[in-house]
């Protein structure tokens, strides 16, 4: 039976207070949320009569909760892009161990610092590359591993991101100009890089890229169009980004709930009379990329393509891997994996449950994995600190071969991107 284990939570957002926190609601036995740090005040009110946390241990900066002598096994650490690595280096200066949501840094050299940093205050830190644990990409690692279709020669894997998710996130929301969040590649991707690292269970080599913008901009604002949907826009019946058509339904979740805390339609209704999700989609201060490819080769001569857009009817994500032996087709939304077999072409469809949400189930069963290693350290992280090094690692690289359109050597990126020594 595991020990139960306290938390602070610094960013009580879509992550901080629907994921960490909602975990501890469900699992009371396992963990309890004792402080917070969220500049919200609706928001920090909220997850403080949730959990009730003592007056003393709710702050609206992450500097004050930190300045305070350790009061928790476990701070996870759900800010903005960046605003990761300072919160997390004062918490591991101070004993927490740690959950870092991703992206863990928006610099390699952060990112490399932060491994450094982790060893020497000798704490755990597991960033939140959840698709290692949900049931769809635990089965597809067990079937490779188990040689099912032979040697991997060749995966394609692709982030359908879906239209609306796109205009929400990246276009209107908090993620859509890298200036104050980070390249698409890093705040989107990085999931998915990890996912090949994990799969091919082989370390990146080599990779390019290509990637493009020309959609979600000013120049294709339709004629007549207002800077603010609810100003009058003539184009409200055949825009699909029209903001009443997302915001203004019988939906109180996501991604309603990240408009505005008042869920009633007036609430909802001035905030996007007055916040950034009102904004016509081609009006925005967004510069994030829509599409991108990334082909990659791996140490153990596997090769791979990924293929990120924002022009897909839904979010989701499908793969294809091509081993020596068969062939391997899935759709993690469907829950759902067909495996071919080369010899006596037969086909093997398997069906997950599909019930768990939050990442399909990863969600928990990352934090799930997090209070069990602490618990008994020799249990391992199946995504460990130094592979997510590598993949946020190949999400920059990735970055810099589409900006400079050249091959990028990873090892090669990562000596060059971090002249301090770390």
């Amino acid at each position: 039976m595991m020990k139960k284990l306290s938390a602070v939570i610094i960013g009580a957002g879509g992550r901080g207070y629907h994921t960490y926190a909602a975990y501890a609601e469900k699992h009371p036995e396992e963990l309890k949320i004792v402080g917070v740090a969220e500049p919200d005040e609706a928001r920090r009110k909220s997850i403080v009569t949730a959990h009730d946390i003592p007056s003393g241990y709710a702050f609206t900066d992450w500097k004050d909760l930190l300045a305070i002598p350790r009061i928790a096994d476990i701070a996870f650490v759900c800010t903005q892009d960046r605003m990761h690595v300072g919160p997390a280096l004062l918490a591991m200066k101070k004993g927490y161990q740690i959950v870092l949501e991703k992206p863990m840094a928006v610099t390699a050299e952060e990112c490399i610092r932060l491994e450094t940093e982790a060893r020497a205050y000798d704490v755990s830190i597991a960033v939140s590359h959840v698709l290692r644990y949900s049931p769809f990409f635990s089965r597809l690692k067990e079937i490779l591993d188990a040689g099912t279709i032979g040697r991997v020669m060749g995966i394609q894997h692709n982030e359908n991101v879906g239209h609306i998710h796109y205009s929400h996130s990246y276009v209107r929301g908090n993620w859509r100009n890298a200036t104050i969040s980070s390249p698409m590649i890093l705040a989107k991707s990085c999931h998915d890089m990890d996912i090949l690292l994990f799969l091919t269970g082989s370390n990146c080599l080599n990779l390019s890229s290509f990637g493009s913008r020309s959609v979600f901009m000013a120049s294709n604002k339709p004629a007549g169009a207002p800077d603010r949907c609810l100003d009058g826009c003539p184009h409200r019946v055949s825009c699909p980004y029209y903001a009443p058509k997302i915001y203004m339904t019988q939906n109180e979740g996501w991604p309603v709930n990240v408009i505005t805390d008042d869920l009633s339609m007036e609430g909802r209704q001035k905030a996007l009379k007055s916040g950034p999700y009102g904004r016509c989609v081609y009006a925005c201060d967004n510069d994030v990329i829509e599409h991108q490819v990334v082909n990659f080769e791996f140490e153990n001569g596997t090769t791979a393509v990924f293929t990120m857009s924002a022009f897909t009817p839904q979010t989701h994500r499908t793969i294809k891997i091509m081993g020596e032996k068969g062939e391997i087709r899935g759709a993690m939304e469907r829950n759902e994996i067909e495996i071919s077999d080369f010899s006596s072409r037969d086909k093997t469809v398997i069906t997950l449950d599909s019930s768990e949400s939050g990442h399909g189930g990863g969600d928990d069963k990352f934090v799930q994995a997090f209070l069990r290693h602490l618990n008994d350290p020799s249990y391992p992280l199946v995504s460990s600190l130094d592979k997510s090094v590598q993949s946020h690692l190949m999400a920059f690289a990735a970055e810099e071969s589409m900006k400079k359109r050249t091959v990028v050597n990873i090892e090669d990126f990562r000596r060059s991107s971090c002249p301090s020594g770390y």
